[in-house]
């Protein structure tokens, strides 16, 4: 039987590694996705014992879903390494399906992927690993690096005490992932592996396509699972949430339309309003309970401050006093320079802190993300309140 481009590639790639004489053991969590497939591939190639594991999160479409457990079966296939299957729906429904959609009913715009990386994916691949005992060490497709606090040098700093593992930006920062992964703990951080921190994207195609693996031309999946699952974030509320009429006022007090429930508009909002206005209004505040979508003009909706709790002190110890930061407050915005003032409680600790910019913020959006950094370094992150 003649042997195939892709059977030359894979063969040439398990007689390389077969040269290594010392493996450590690493369980890498995939999806069936591009990333997650050479992350393991390039952990075979370095002389790690792989295994891989699939949460299987939804029934149906989606990287995470039916779709991708083949293509990650596949995978583990054609590298030669064992691989597991674990049926994480309840968790799933319970920690990001059923808190999503009560952070929805309550005027929030939630993130779904950082629930899912704090309370499901991270927890449930480090509790097989341990229970695996063998396996000490965990892996993952994200754009994100990890350093050892006595690898690297950090100037201007004094100020903070940082932990052991710091969590840093990926390389390529188009695509960094940082800002879902504000939540992880040091103990995650100690275990964890990230093979594509120091990779741009153009390169992770390449790499896919010089070790023949089956995903290298596999389209781009969505940044956000229940998307691809439901086909849009607005199935996925109308599927859960019941439509409830209320009216939508003009910060002036001035009624100028109804709508169907507050699940269906963020801070910041200009389109699909179903208002007519002389100038182009944007939604400024959601009232949960007098069910009212409050709008203004774009100016209405720059903040100075704002209120962010719990936060999650990744590479720092929780600071006593303020501290300046680059904040970034969504995932494709740039950082911005401001400072964190801790609201202390009668025992001197903080839950939560204060976030004052330096230059006012627009859309700033209660239940999404403000992630800390200085410079390249996450040091953690919080709820906008």
């Amino acid at each position: 039987m003649l042997k195939t481009q892709k059977d030359k590639k894979i063969e040439n790639f398990f007689s390389s590694n077969n040269k290594t004489k010392k493996k450590k053991n690493i369980i890498v969590g995939l999806s069936g996705g591009v990333d997650s497939s050479l992350s393991a591939a390039l952990l075979v190639e370095r002389g790690w014992n792989v295994e891989g594991l699939t949460l299987w999160l939804m029934k149906g479409q989606g990287s995470c879903c039916s779709e991708g457990l083949v293509d990650a079966a596949g995978l583990c296939e054609d590298l030669g390494i064992n691989h597991k299957i674990i049926d994480s729906r309840d968790i799933f429904k319970r920690e990001v399906i059923k808190k999503t959609t009560e952070s929805y009913e309550k005027g929030l715009t939630p993130l779904p992927c950082s629930m899912c990386n704090k309370n499901v994916k991270f927890e449930e691949m480090l509790k097989y690993a341990l229970n695996k005992k063998e396996f000490t060490y965990i892996a993952t497709g994200h754009y994100a690096r990890i350093k050892k606090l006595s690898s690297i040098e950090i100037l201007d700093c004094k100020i903070h005490k940082f932990k052991e593992f710091l969590l840093i930006r990926g390389a390529d920062k188009n695509k960094d992932q940082s800002y879902f992964l504000y939540c992880l703990t040091q103990e995650v951080l100690s275990r964890l592996e990230f093979p594509l921190g120091e990779m741009k994207k153009e390169e992770t195609r390449k790499e896919a396509q010089r070790l023949g693996l089956r995903t290298a031309q596999k389209p781009e999946s969505q940044d956000l699972c229940l998307v691809e699952h439901y086909g849009s974030m607005q199935s996925f509320i109308d599927k859960h949430i019941e439509p409830k009429e209320g009216k939508i006022i003009h910060v002036n007090g001035e009624t100028l339309g109804t709508h169907n429930g507050i699940q269906h508009f963020t801070v910041g909002q200009r389109k699909g309003l179903g208002i007519a206005w002389s100038e182009p209004l944007y939604v400024k505040s959601l009232d949960r309970e007098k069910n009212i979508v409050f709008v203004a003009d774009k100016s209405d909706l720059f903040k100075k401050e704002v209120i962010i709790n719990k936060i999650n002190w990744v590479s720092i110890e929780e600071p006593l006093q303020e501290i300046e930061v680059e904040a970034q407050i969504r995932y494709r915005s740039n950082p911005v320079k401001g400072t964190l003032i801790p609201l202390k409680n009668s025992d001197n600790t903080a839950k939560s802190f204060k976030l004052i910019f330096e230059e006012s913020q627009s859309s700033v959006t209660p239940g999404q993300a403000a992630v800390f950094y200085k410079g390249e370094i996450l040091l953690g992150g919080g709820l906008i309140n």
